[in-house]
């Protein structure tokens, strides 16, 4: 298997490429829009909302934890999972970094 190269990137750069990386499949948009609609949840709870088997959203949540979009505070044997607002915020200076540098220029596409 080929490296990533991520060292010859920034810091930044590698965050943002892992805060992308976790939005990048239907089940953490799902996830992360649940959690939006109910502010917090114990792990079953997601479980019964997506046509996915126990361990494959576990895995998910995992993801989205480990990339900082969402936080989980054990409560007796379940975790409860909310949203961390550091990590969208970092995605959203991104986008308006962006869209502040398409409005200053005229981009001509290829």
């Amino acid at each position: 298997m080929g490296a990533t190269k991520s060292d010859q990137f920034t810091e930044e750069q590698n965050k943002l490429a892992l805060l992308a990386k976790a939005l990048g499949h239907p089940a953490r948009i799902a996830i992360i829009e649940y959690l939006l609609k109910v502010d917090s949840c114990i792990c079953g709870d997601i479980v019964g909302v997506l046509p996915l088997a126990q361990p494959t959203v576990s895995q998910h949540l995992k993801e989205l934890k480990n990339a900082g979009l969402i936080k989980g505070n054990i409560e007796g044997t379940a975790i409860c999972y909310c949203i961390d607002e550091a990590g969208f915020e970092k995605i959203k200076s991104f986008f308006e970094h962006v869209s502040l540098s398409l409005a200053k220029k005229k981009y001509n596409c290829c």
